[in-house]
């Protein structure tokens, strides 16, 4: 017995109606099915014979920036590397070979933390470890979770040579990123100096800028006169005076050495007439402060009443001479005024303290002038103990002592009726303080013995090197850059900005794991050895035996016959990892079908001020050019709320929980659907969000297939003879394969598959299909209509899989598999190529203005049903009202078929202005009405459910139409 709703004729003709048929599945079942389709893939060596079909073609190189192998991926690592397989799957699939080259980071202290950490809680002394040994349990470490890392990628779907991944720890690596070094030592470019740099007492090693991370915290600051002692100024205006500095760092006092003042600026001396209470200034004091300071200042050191002696320009400051206020307890040196340009007036005196040995500004005013740059702190962050006063206090517990020093300092200059020596006001500042990212403890500056390469150094000509032009490494460096692509655009001035202004690269760390600096010094004269035999050596040694053989060989091995080891230093320093990561270029490309330079690198946004930059002067200094022809940036991930993710907030997104949850392709459809120029929002309700915008796109496949069950060539109907519908949507399949292939070109990827979701969801779900339907389940199946309307949908099922392809990776093989067969991969075709006649701008305009009419009468049609005129739109006709100018353009549009209703009359209003098109004539009439919706007349055609008046009206088939007859007489 039929359903309720099913009369006995709809049930007697239901087998002739042509309704989609297809294996494909409504669920994807992602979690269960991504697995197997990853296995398929390796049982059918799909990566050889991707690498076979991209024999010959054009090369796309994206080189990969190394991730760190210590611990699982995070949203970040999925981020990036998905935005990287959907940039090399697209090139691919646009006719390019690409070999994509999978590279980890290895060494540097985050492991050697690590494994430092284990030493700790098993009670185990690091320092009584053999170095040998220990390098090995790091190694060790980092191969166990290259390895996690590696799986935790692929099961991402993405694809790469991951049999042939780089580490920066193999042996061959090892060897090139010490030649690289001895690139630089050879050209001039390494030397080692005394400079400070960002150190940390936690860890004590020099950090780089990129390992630096900022945090708010609270630190002690003081106002300290430094008196007179000798006075350039005409009247001895500085006779009695103290000029007065502010600082955040009360620590670095012990190693002050100069002031510097602004020369453009105005000072005045004030003398202090009446202090508030609890105030440490002595009243009548003279104090030497910058004229705009002069209010700020007497308000932070509770001056209540003062007045103005004398005003001054900087530049008469110019060899004037204090004495530090700790003089005569072992800081009895001459503290002279400097000129420097980096003074400001924003906040303090006007007067800088300059410490040479805790700052950058600090200690190349004070190398101008010859000022010895005192080594004071030690790499625990203790002071030596040659310090007066302060031996053995940590610098970060030093306010308190410091502060105690300066106010008895104060306390002696009154009594003996001097000007005023020592602490002038202390107080407190909330401030954003640099800290390492690793041990998350606050960094120091510290000017220490170390390797740097030179920023301004002239390469030396004589060298041969492959650089094609010569300069300074920051000059070779800027030029670079002028021919590098930026994505976006705007990211250009941050790495120029940053590599304009950065100070000498300092490469050497004082740790154990990692490729050390593998240079020899002459101790008699403090020389470099550059000899390139020696460096020859130890390049040979290092690709042999890994840079273990730095540790373990006679250094004879190295210097050869004719040097005596004994007179030479073996430098044990280790690279910084910033620079391994940065040479990876060199041994990664310019072979197995990697171009050099790279066609791409793209990370994240922070990789301005590390991989990006580190590579860049890597390559700048050794070839002459950029690693890179363009760069591409992506923004952080934060939560829904747009909070940084963090464990204590406990709102992190792991990618493997997202995987087991929704699948690979649902993370990866949230990368594309980002907006990656800026920082990504991920969480619970956005997943959902993606959720349900895969369902969409996954339905998309699934009618497209389910309605091209048994089509065959012979079916194509040739563009020139389609149907205009079926000609305007191929006019959107030509936008958006143009807007594929600009992105491909440009790699800005941003809004490209929103852009096709829409088209899935609105163009083609919500109308093409809808109006299609009929066609294609009713029609004949030699009907030019429905053949028509199959040839698109072949071209759309081929199209959208292609699209699809390198973002849905499993969900767009599956769809493509279940039409061709599990033997065929959508990974092994191209993007469809649209002939550019299926552009047509000025029917698509008809087309748009149709569809906004059909909404219209899709609006009366709901009207209608709501008031119970009819039940359904196949119940209804309409009536609907033209100007002439309208009636012409819109002359071969079935209205019927398009507003899915079961007859359509168009009533040509003559003198009528147009309602829904620009008359370019423009009669003056008054515009036409809106269409009318009543019920259609007839009987409802069982096999169709049209209502016609010529249903019944064949004898045979007396329950159906005479299209349905024709159909199912056949």
């Amino acid at each position: 017995m039929p359903p309720a709703d099913q009369t006995p004729d709809q049930d007697r003709y239901r087998d002739t109606v042509f309704l989609p048929r297809t294996a494909f599945p409504m669920r994807g079942n992602l979690p269960v099915r991504e697995p197997d389709i990853l296995a398929r893939w390796k049982a059918m060596d799909l990566d050889g014979r991707i690498a076979r079909e991209a024999e010959g073609r054009p090369r796309f190189t994206l080189h990969d920036g190394p991730p760190y192998a210590n611990g699982n991926l995070h949203i970040g690592h999925a981020l990036n590397k998905i935005m990287k397989d959907v940039v090399n799957r697209a090139h691919r699939m646009a006719g390019f070979a690409v070999h994509y080259v999978p590279g980890w980071d290895c060494h540097g202290l985050p492991i050697e933390w690590r494994i430092e950490e284990q030493y700790r809680k098993s009670g185990r002394d690091k320092d009584v470890v053999p170095v040998l040994q220990f390098r090995a349990e790091c190694r060790d470490y980092a191969a166990h979770w290259l390895g996690v890392q590696s799986d935790e990628f692929q099961r991402l779907g993405v694809q790469g040579d991951w049999a042939g991944r780089y580490a920066t720890m193999d042996f061959s690596s090892e060897a090139a990123i010490v030649e690289e070094i001895g690139r630089f030592l050879l050209n001039g470019g390494l030397y080692r100096g005394l400079r400070p740099v960002m150190w940390s007492p936690v860890e004590k090693t020099a950090l780089a800028e990129a390992e630096i991370e900022y945090h708010d915290i609270d630190s002690t600051t003081i106002h300290v006169a430094f008196p007179f002692v000798s006075d350039p100024t005409p009247g001895d205006a500085l006779d009695g005076v103290s000029a007065v500095i502010w600082t955040t760092t009360p620590w670095t006092i012990p190693a002050n050495r100069a002031l510097a003042y602004g020369p453009d600026f105005t000072y005045v001396v004030l003398r202090v007439d009446d202090i508030a209470d609890g105030s440490l200034v002595p009243r009548g004091a003279r104090l030497l402060v910058a004229e705009d300071r002069v209010a700020a200042f007497c308000d932070e050191a509770g001056i209540t009443a003062h007045h103005i002696l004398y005003t001054m320009p900087g530049e008469a400051l110019a060899g004037a001479i204090c004495a530090h206020p700790l003089r005569g307890q072992g800081f009895d040196f001459d503290v002279p005024l400097l000129a420097g340009d980096f003074v400001t007036t924003d906040a303090g005196t006007g007067l800088v303290h300059m410490a040479p040995a805790h700052g950058q500004d600090d200690f190349l005013l004070t190398r101008q002038h010859g000022i010895p740059v005192p080594e004071l702190v030690m790499d625990d962050g203790r002071y030596a103990e040659t310090v007066p006063l302060f031996a053995g206090t940590h610098v970060f517990k030093a306010a308190d002592p410091v502060c105690t020093a300066l106010s008895d300092a104060m306390t002696r200059s009154q009594r003996a009726g001097e000007a005023p020596s020592g602490l002038i006001a202390r107080g407190t500042i909330h401030h954003s303080y640099p800290h390492s990212w690793r041990s998350r403890a606050p960094v120091i500056f510290r000017a220490t013995p170390q390797w740097f390469i030179g920023m301004d150094t002239q390469a030396d000509a004589s060298v041969e090197t492959r650089a094609s032009n010569h300069g300074t490494l920051r000059e070779m460096a800027l030029d670079a850059l002028g021919q590098v692509r930026f994505v976006p655009e705007s990211s250009r001035n941050r790495l120029t900005s940053m590599v304009a202004g950065r100070p000498d690269w300092c490469i050497s760390r004082q740790r154990a794991w990692g490729v050390p600096i593998a240079v020899f010094v002459e101790k008699a004269t403090g020389e470099v050895l550059r000899d390139p035999a020696v460096m020859a050596r130890v390049v040979t040694a290092f690709r042999e035996h890994g840079a273990d053989i730095w540790y373990s060989a006679d250094p004879a091995e190295f210097l050869g016959p004719d040097r005596d080891p004994d007179a030479y230093e073996q430098v044990f320093d280790i690279v910084d990892v910033w620079f391994e990561s940065g040479s990876t270029h060199a041994f990664t490309l310019d072979r197995d079908g990697l171009d050099f330079p790279a066609d791409l690198y793209l990370e994240g946004s922070d990789q301005h001020r590390g991989w990006f930059q580190s590579s860049l002067l890597e390559s700048v200094g050794t070839r002459g050019i950029a690693p890179f022809k363009a760069i591409v940036t992506n923004g952080f991930v934060l939560d829904e709320q747009g909070r940084k993710m963090s464990k204590s907030l406990g709102n992190t997104v792991s990618p493997q929980d997202v995987i087991k949850q929704y699948g690979a392709d649902i993370l990866r459809l949230w990368v594309v659907n980002s907006d990656t120029n800026e920082d990504l929002r991920i969480g619970s309700e956005i997943l959902k969000q993606q959720g349900e915008l895969y369902r969409r796109l996954r339905n998309t496949l699934r009618w497209l297939l389910g309605a091209l069950d048994g089509f065959s060539a012979d079916e194509i109907v040739p563009h020139d003879e389609l149907p205009g519908l079926e000609r305007f949507i191929l006019h959107r399949v030509s936008e958006l394969s143009a807007m594929v292939a600009q992105a491909v070109e440009t790699h800005q990827w941003v809004g490209v598959y929103p852009s096709l979701h829409g088209f899935c969801t609105n163009e083609l779900s919500a109308f093409y299909f809808d109006v299609r339907k009929d066609a294609l389940y009713c029609d004949a199946p030699d009907s030019h209509r429905r053949r028509s309307a199959r040839t698109v949908l072949d071209i759309l099922h081929r199209a959208l899989c292609a699209w699809l392809a390198p973002v849905l990776v499993f969900t767009a093989e599956d769809a493509w598999c279940a039409r061709f067969g599990e033997n065929e991969s959508v990974h092994l075709v191209t993007f469809p190529t649209v002939p550019e006649s299926w552009s047509d701008p000025e029917l698509a305009d008809t087309w748009d203005a149709a569809r906004a009419v059909r909404r219209l009468i899709t609006t009366e049609i709901e009207a209608a049903r709501r008031s119970g005129a009819i039940g359904s739109s196949l119940q209804a006709q309409v009536s609907l009202p033209l100007s002439e100018y309208e009636a012409r353009v819109f002359s071969t549009i079935d209205w019927a078929e398009l507003a899915i209703v079961s007859h359509a009359e168009v009533e040509i209003m003559p003198g009528s202005a147009s309602l829904y098109l620009d008359d370019p004539d423009a009669p003056g009439g008054e515009p036409h009405g809106g269409p009318v919706v009543r019920e259609a007349s007839g009987q409802k055609c069982a096999r169709c459910w049209r209502v016609l008046d010529e249903v019944g009206t064949n004898a045979a088939h007396d329950a159906l139409c005479l299209r349905c007859v024709s159909v199912v007489a056949e």
